[in-house]
């Protein structure tokens, strides 16, 4: 539902805040003349055009280059991956180091993924923003970093598994993304998420760590010893990890929900402050009645008190009137 035009309140949810504290809210009371409820009704309906239309989720999960990206690159890097000895072994990604030849495809492959981070963290204030923004952010320059100090080091070889690694589980996100908003095939839609939730969890949680940081921790000791660039290069593989884990908690409450309540209602990465207010932009007209009952009750409510106000203080100055007329008389007697 639209929220009725009112360029006060429309001035004020633009230029301060979209949801006004109490005090503000009995300003504009004050100066639209309208309810309390009124006012939080129209604060409401007006968050929830904000919204982001499954239109454009759908364009910012597809639009034919993100999840078309992921999949071409994951398959790329497969291709240039899977025959070379630190693919299987990573104590070859150490071996001969730094003496190591960075082949053309390898070297593709670094700056088509680099780009596409650097788009990604450029389109990030303009993309539906949701819980972890901040992380969303930090994840993008973390990797650019990763990307970028890599090359110069010569870490090709394991920076190379790291992007294969996270490209294995997002092409399936995006996939999921897809068929949720742009056709809203649930079945389809779920059976990704959870083959995504699983692919996930086993490369994130149990791959990235056992391999990937114990490769740069404990086995890349065995060839040189520890320097800045070492502590540098693994202080962001931590960074990784730690949003993988947030990461993980996300997904699993939604597998949770999928498994045992056995539907899947929303991404819990949605903005924390739209999410209560999707339910109520799409009551019924029951519902919408109900309020209106609710609302005239109160006030009908609130007029029932007043006139107990006025009938109480009027029996109070009766009661004075009287007591006063009784004092007199007795005065009268006395005399």
């Amino acid at each position: 539902m639209a929220a009725t035009p009112s360029p006060k309140l429309e001035s004020f949810y633009t230029q301060k805040k979209r949801q006004p504290s109490q005090s503000e809210i009995v300003s504009l009371m004050a100066q639209c003349d309208k309810t309390q409820r009124q006012i939080e009704t129209w604060f409401r309906h007006r968050r929830n055009q904000d919204r982001p239309s499954h239109t454009k989720r759908f364009c910012e999960a597809s639009c034919s280059w993100r999840f078309f990206f992921y999949l071409i690159a994951f398959l790329a890097g497969l291709r240039t991956l899977i025959d070379r000895s630190w693919f299987w072994d990573q104590r070859e990604c150490w071996r001969g180091y730094p003496q190591q030849p960075i082949e053309r495809a390898h070297f593709w492959y670094y700056q088509l993924e680099l780009g596409f981070y650097f788009s990604l963290l450029l389109c990030v204030s303009v993309d539906v923003k949701r819980k972890d923004f901040k992380e969303q952010v930090i994840h993008h320059i973390a990797t650019i970093f990763l990307l970028g100090f890599s090359y110069c080091s010569n870490y090709v070889r394991i920076g190379t598994l790291v992007m294969l690694l996270h490209d294995s589980s997002d092409f399936l996100l995006e996939s999921a993304k897809m068929f949720n908003y742009g056709t809203g095939w649930r079945k389809t839609c779920d059976t990704l998420f959870v083959i995504f939730a699983a692919v996930f969890l086993v490369t994130r949680l149990v791959v990235f760590p056992s391999k990937i940081i114990h490769t740069t921790l404990v086995l890349s000791m065995e060839v040189f010893e520890p320097f800045t660039g070492y502590y540098f290069f693994n202080v962001l593989l931590m960074v990784l990890q730690a949003l993988h884990v947030f990461w993980a908690v996300l997904i699993l409450r939604m597998a949770y929900k999928f498994l045992f309540l056995g539907k899947l209602d929303k991404d819990e990465r949605s903005d924390e402050e739209s999410e209560p207010e999707e339910g109520e932009d799409d009551k019924g007209d029951g519902e919408e009645e109900d309020e209106e009952v609710e609302y005239f009750g109160e006030r009908s409510k609130e007029a029932l008190n007043l006139k107990l106000k006025i009938l109480t203080n009027s029996c109070v100055l009766n009661n004075l009137t009287n007591h006063r007329a009784a004092v007199v008389s007795k005065m009268r007697k006395a005399q």
